[in-house]
This record gives C-alpha cells, structure tokens and sequence, in this order.
C-alpha cells in the first residue's frame, strides 16, 4: 500500500457520507411550477420536437456532449486482474472523479457483466443516443482490441480505450524530449520492450507514429523475444515480430537506447542497464513497483534519464494527464472519433508544456523549490492546471483539422472559456468537502 494513507482510511474514504465517490446533481432550477412544468412535462416535449426534427440538437438540449461512459466489464482491473465488475466498479467511479475534477466532464459509470466481446458491443452501440463518448476501461486483451476497433468503426461518437491509449499518450510526450535532451534521433533509436499486452501494444504503435522504426524495436513477452519463428502469436504480437530470434532479454539489451517497462517488478537487472547505449532512456512502468528501482537505475547509469508510474520519483507517466483533456477537445468540437492526429496532438502539447516556467503552485503541490525542463522533469506534473489550456485545444484543434469534428469553434475564446470551466469545477469540489466535512 502506498506510504500516504493506511488501508482503513483508504475504505473509510470511499464508506463515508454518501457511500462511494460519485452522484448526480442537477444543472436547472426546479424550485416552483413553472420550473417543474419546463424541467419535465409538458415543457419537455419541446426540447423534444427539435431533437425529433434534427438529432443533433441533442447536444444544445441534453447533457450528450459533456457526457461520457467509463464501460468495463472487470476482466483486467489495474493489477488486480479479473475480478468482476462489482469489485471494478470503485476504479471506474474514480475515473468518473478524475474527468470531472480535471475537465468538469461527468461520468456515468457502467460495470457490465458480460464476457462475449460482442456482446458487449451490441450494448455500447445501443447506448450512443446517450453519450458523447465512450471511455473503455480494465478490458483483457486481447479481446480489447477488437472491442475497441469494433466501436469506432460502427459509432459515430468518441471510443478510446485508455489503457492502450493513455499510457501510449503520456509516455510518448516524455519520450520524445528525452531523446531531445540525450541529443538522439528517434528513427534511430533500438527500443527494447517487456511486456506485449494492450498498453505495451497500443506504446509500440503510437512511438512509430511518433518517428520510432518498427524494425529498430524488440517485444518480450513472458515466453521471451516475440519473432516470426515462434508459434500462436496473435497478430497484435505479429505486428511487432522481429525477423528472427536475437536472444533474451540480457542479450537483446546491449547497446539499446530506450528500455519501455510495461510488465513485472524486477525484470530489469543492473547488468542490463549497464550494458544500454550511452544517456540511456529507461521507462519503467510496471506499478506499483517497476521494472527495476530508480535508485538502482541511477546508481548504475547516472547518464539515464527514467520515468517511472509513481508520484515519489520524477517524470511519472500518470494516465490523469492525458484522458480527461483529450475528451475535453473531443467532446468540445462534437468529435467523431479520437483519430491518431488527435493523440499525437496531446503528446505533442504535453511534451512543449514541460518546457515551459512551472508556476508556483504547482512546485508547492509537490513540495518542491524549482523544477526546470531536463532529466528529472521531461512531462508536466499530473497535478499542474495548466494541461486543460494546452491539451484540450491542441486535441480539438487536430479534429477540425482532419474533418472528424461537427462543430466549428475559435480556440483563442475555447481556452478562455476553459480556464472558467476549471475555476467552477473546482469551486463545486471545495463546496462539496465543506458541505460533507471531508477530512481527506
């Protein structure tokens, strides 16, 4: 458990007041008559014509384009594995927490007990008329994938499945001013990856759309080096298959340049990290304890720069600093879909907002003096306000670029518009700690 809270206060937090983290409010008054009368009937039934006449305007009389279903089926809950949506449910009801705070996005949380993946995207297509996206969360793969690939094909609103994508996203920001601080060019790095699930997959993509060689980067998964001489791969793993076996992963390690940890705890020795490339880039991101420890990396390679998914080491690649604002664009420019352009707009506005002067109050929310762009700090701190004016534009931007989007805006009004939409999401979180008298 982490060193911040105890396992009692971790349950009292979620027991207290009223039982779990999320609830519905509402948005209109509905104090007499009249507001009784236009909140539901006969009111209602106009709202209701006008969608009748043009189902777009579902998004000016409806909350559709501020909502978005965090759907899992609790087949991989982070590293708790399958253990049924009942038990998944207090992760996705903390997503739900997390889109609001950070980008005042609500959440209806769906835990569906099905297993059959198409099945589940029966029910996910049938419930477009109601979301303006859909958040897929803690699904197996390789089954995610083809859940996912399903979605987008056949709706006609945002699908992202953050645990392929979201990692992918936020490592691929750090990744890319890494090798700008290391002096190396990313169509000539050899990328050694442990791991071969759905966010190991869903990195390997994203870093060659980025610029990485798909020849240049080397999978193990638990059987060792993924090549086209092994036997019942799935084609996700095929994608990535070397043209034949290089060795294991002490072997394939010398000389590498970029180490991606999407896998167990200890995997990667000393000795290996000894043998990678000058100004090593080691990201270690198997939680809750990575691949090899940032001390131990450090003390072996001090010319390594490393990322690791935890807040107690610099550069945490944290999944927070991507979701919620890439929804905010989508949602914001009535998105079709989150297109590649789209991602790559994220990790790009990422990686140029860690180049930039860090305000105060985020060096005091991490108790730090300073924090200046170079090894230790290669991608904004999760907790620093200023992602939603970096990222939700440059996401929406990309969408009206590469025609995805139905709805027009001017990004220099959108992002004053979303400095208020924070301010009010925030104010709503201090009222509500008052009003229940939190003492977290």
């Amino acid at each position: 458990m982490s060193a911040l809270f105890t396992p009692e206060e971790a349950l009292t937090y979620h027991q207290q007041g009223r039982k779990g983290k999320l609830e519905v409010v509402p948005t209109k008054p509905c104090l007499t008559q009249k507001h009784l009368s236009m909140a539901y009937t006969p009111g209602v039934a106009l709202a209701c014509k006008e969608i009748e006449k043009d189902k777009h305007k579902v998004y000016e009389y409806t909350n559709k384009g501020n909502l978005v279903a965090v759907v899992s089926n609790g087949t991989a809950v982070l590293g708790l594995g399958n253990i049924g949506p009942e038990a998944g449910k207090p992760v996705m009801e903390g997503k739900g927490v997390l889109f609001k705070i950070f980008a005042d996005i609500d959440v209806y949380d769906l835990n569906l007990r099905v297993s059959d993946p198409d099945q589940l995207i029966e029910i996910v297509k049938a419930m477009e008329p109601t979301f303006g996206g859909i958040n897929l969360e803690d699904i197996k793969a390789p089954e995610c994938f083809y859940i996912e690939k399903r979605l987008i094909e056949e709706m006609d609103i945002p699908v992202f499945h953050d645990d392929q994508h979201g990692t992918a996203i936020i490592s691929g920001a750090g990744l890319l001013n890494a090798l700008e601080i290391v002096g190396k060019d990313i169509d000539k790095v050899k990328m050694v990856v442990s791991g071969a699930g759905a966010a190991a997959i869903a990195c390997c993509r994203f870093y060659v759309s980025l610029g990485v060689k798909k020849e240049n980067i080397f999978m193990f998964d638990s059987r060792g080096l993924i090549h086209k001489g092994r036997e019942n791969l799935n084609e996700q793993k095929l994608e990535f298959a070397q043209d034949k076996d290089y060795g294991s992963l002490a072997q394939v390690m010398k000389g590498a340049d970029v180490f991606v940890g999407l896998s167990v705890k200890g995997i990667l020795t000393p000795e290996m990290v000894k043998s990678m490339a000058s100004s090593p880039i080691i990201f270690a991101m198997a939680n809750p304890d990575p691949e090899i420890e940032f001390e131990v990396a450090k003390e072996v390679r001090p010319d390594c720069i490393m990322a690791t998914g935890r807040s107690d080491y610099p550069n945490q690649i944290n999944n927070v600093s991507g979701f919620p604002f890439i929804f905010r664009g989508a949602l914001d420019v009535y998105a079709r879909k989150i297109n590649e352009e789209m991602k790559l707009a994220a990790a790009k506005s990422l990686a140029a907002l860690a180049k930039e002067p860090v305000p105060a109050e985020v060096l005091k929310a991490y108790g730090l003096e300073h924090l200046d762009f170079g090894p230790d700090y290669i991608i904004p701190k999760p907790l620093d306000l200023r992602i939603l004016e970096w990222e939700a534009p440059a996401v929406a931007e990309a969408a009206l670029q590469t025609k995805v989007a139905r709805k027009e805006i001017d990004l220099d009004k959108y992002k004053q518009e979303l400095k208020l939409k924070l301010e009010k999401s925030r104010e709503r979180l201090s009222q509500f700690v008052a009003t229940y008298n939190l003492s977290f």
